[in-house]
């Protein structure tokens, strides 16, 4: 997908993963087969932080798959967005357990797209390594930074800030170890780095419907914060990091319902029904078929929006809305075919199947769900200048 193999003989051109990136994504689904199998995922889903650290740190120290689209000066793999989606493909095909939305998807594209300063790099290389994880607390209207509907207030505090305010259900926040916060300051809207442990900062764990995802409400009273993004590009990062995490969404949805493809295609060609497996029947075989349409479907627009956004060209907002929307109704529709076709048994609680259902239903309504996307893809139609924004320096290394 990454490299382009051009014929002299035909106008269109055709992508492909390079061999480094099918390399790639051997290493991390050999990683997930060992490290979050069925039963440590059911594990870590009723432990108190939800996911191992151990785990965690071995993704960023042995791996190096945490930072794959961050810049080699930075502490970084130096790769590309697509490097970062095939390994969020093959974490969501396994429903690894750990903050990879919060600190992959968002945190550190927002921090790496940020202008140079300690407060970036003493935040951003712990977390490329796996020793710390992250959590953007920041509101989204639709997957679309708002600042209209930003809930907390920055006073300044002697020679630092303090932040006071309410952020509800933010992804990943329950054990992170820091906090990107949003809040408008006396100069305009600012993005701060909170420490997840600081006076001031209460985090109320929610009870949410896919329990390999934590989710929690951030109550701030005067938490100190450190200033990572001013009001001169406070919403260009944040719209940045958003357009970046619903890429990465896309991705993981689309190894998630590859995933419950082939389980179902498994089961349909051992189950038996009137003597004969059921994926002989032409009605299964025709669930089957559109399942994989929609599978090709999403991963096609899921890397093009990576591509879009590593490339800076080819309207990277727009191709992640219609990542989104395209991943997120893909993955339910398949979800749901899962459970339709294995029968009784993919209604049980021990079987999998419902764990990926949850996860698709949970995805479908983070940063936006696919009617606001279709509904921000069409307005723009009628008005071409719709969720532009200057497009972060070419030094961020994600674009």
């Amino acid at each position: 997908m990454a490299e382009q193999a051009e014929n002299p003989g035909l106008a269109n051109t055709e992508f492909a993963f390079t061999d480094e990136q099918q390399e790639l994504r051997r290493a991390v689904r050999k990683f997930c087969a060992e490290f979050s199998d069925e039963a440590t995922v059911r594990a870590l889903m009723e432990s108190p932080t939800g996911y191992d650290p151990k785990s965690w740190a071995r993704l960023g120290a042995e791996l190096g798959v945490l930072g794959l689209a961050v810049p080699e000066e930075l502490g970084g793999a130096g790769g590309t967005l697509v490097d970062q989606a095939v390994v969020v493909e093959e974490l969501g095909a396994a429903l690894f357990c750990g903050p990879v939305f919060g600190t992959v998807g968002l945190a550190i594209p927002a921090l790496v797209a940020s202008s140079e300063g300690p407060v970036r790099s003493e935040t951003l290389e712990p977390l490329v390594e796996g020793a710390r994880t992250a959590a953007f607390a920041v509101a989204d209207r639709g997957g679309r930074f708002d600042p209209t509907s930003l809930t907390v207030g920055a006073t300044r505090a002697g020679n630092g800030w303090g932040l006071t305010g309410v952020v509800e259900r933010v992804v990943d926040a329950a054990a992170a170890d820091v906090l990107l916060v949003a809040a408008s300051g006396p100069d305009g809207v600012a993005l701060f780095v909170v420490e997840g442990e600081a006076a001031g900062v209460e985090r109320q764990v929610l009870s949410t419907l896919d329990m390999t995802r934590r989710q929690a409400t951030i109550r701030l009273t005067d938490a100190p914060a450190q200033l990572l993004a001013g009001p001169d590009e406070a919403e260009r990062v944040c719209a940045h990091a958003l357009d970046v995490g619903a890429t990465l969404l896309a991705a993981e949805q689309v190894g998630a319902a590859q995933h419950l493809l082939d389980l179902t295609v498994g089961y349909a060609k051992e189950r038996l029904q009137f003597g004969r497996p059921i994926g002989s029947f032409q009605a299964v075989k025709h669930r089957l078929a559109d399942m994989l349409v929609s599978v090709e479907h999403a991963r096609s627009a899921a890397y093009h929006a990576a591509w879009a956004l590593q490339d800076g060209t080819d309207d990277p907002w727009l191709a992640a809305s219609i990542a989104q929307a395209t991943c997120s109704e893909a993955f339910v529709d398949v979800a749901s075919g899962t459970v339709q076709l294995h029968g009784g048994i993919g209604f049980t609680w021990e079987y999998q199947a419902h764990l990926y259902y949850k996860r698709a239903i949970t995805d479908a309504a983070l940063l936006g769900s696919a009617e606001a996307h279709r509904g921000r893809i069409a307005a723009s139609v009628l008005d071409p200048s719709i969720g532009r924004l200057p497009p972060p320096p070419v030094a961020t290394g994600v674009l």
